[in-house]
C-alpha cells in the first residue's frame, strides 16, 4: 500500500467514498482504516487525534506524512489512474486553495445531516443535532 486512509466507518459519505475508491484503486494503492477501530488506529498510527479525524479524513503516506480534509482527499486522488485528472484540477489555486477546502468542510460538518436524506439515523459524540466537530 502506498497510503493508509483513517475515515469515518459510520458515515454514508465516507463508505460510498471508499467503495468508489477501491473499485478505481486498480493497483491496490490505497488502505482504508476505520476510525471507530480505536485499538488498530492508535496502535498503527497513535500520532493521529481521534476528535480530529472525526471531523476529517486522514491520509497517512509510508512515509508517514499526514494530509488532511480536502488535501487528504486530493492525495487519495494521486494514487488512482482515474483520479489523476481530478487531482490535476483539485490542485489548480482557485480549487486547492478557495473552494476545495471550503465545501470539503461543510461536506463534513453536515455528514451525519447528509446520511439521514439517505434514510441513515446515526448520532455519536462527535456527531450531533446534524453537525460534526471540525477542528
Amino acid at each position: 500500500m502506498a497510503i493508509t486512509a483513517i475515515y469515518d466507518g459510520q458515515c454514508v459519505i465516507c463508505n460510498t467514498t471508499r467503495r468508489l475508491v477501491a473499485a478505481l484503486d486498480w493497483f491496490n494503492r490505497v488502505e482504508f482504516l476505520n476510525l471507530h477501530q480505536h485499538d488498530d488506529v492508535q496502535k498503527r498510527f497513535p500520532m493521529i487525534d481521534h476528535d480530529r479525524a472525526m471531523g476529517e479524513i486522514h491520509i497517512v503516506t509510508e512515509r508517514g506524512k499526514i494530509f488532511t480534509g480536502f488535501a487528504g482527499t486530493r492525495r487519495m486522488l494521486r494514487e488512482l489512474p482515474l483520479g489523476l485528472p481530478f487531482y490535476a484540477v483539485f490542485r489548480l489555486p482557485i480549487i486547492g486553495d478557495w473552494i476545495g477546502p471550503r465545501v470539503y468542510r461543510l461536506i463534513a460538518r453536515h455528514r451525519y445531516a447528509i446520511n439521514r436524506l439517505f434514510g441513515v439515523e446515526l448520532e455519536t459524540e462527535a456527531c450531533q443535532d446534524g453537525v460534526c466537530k471540525l477542528h
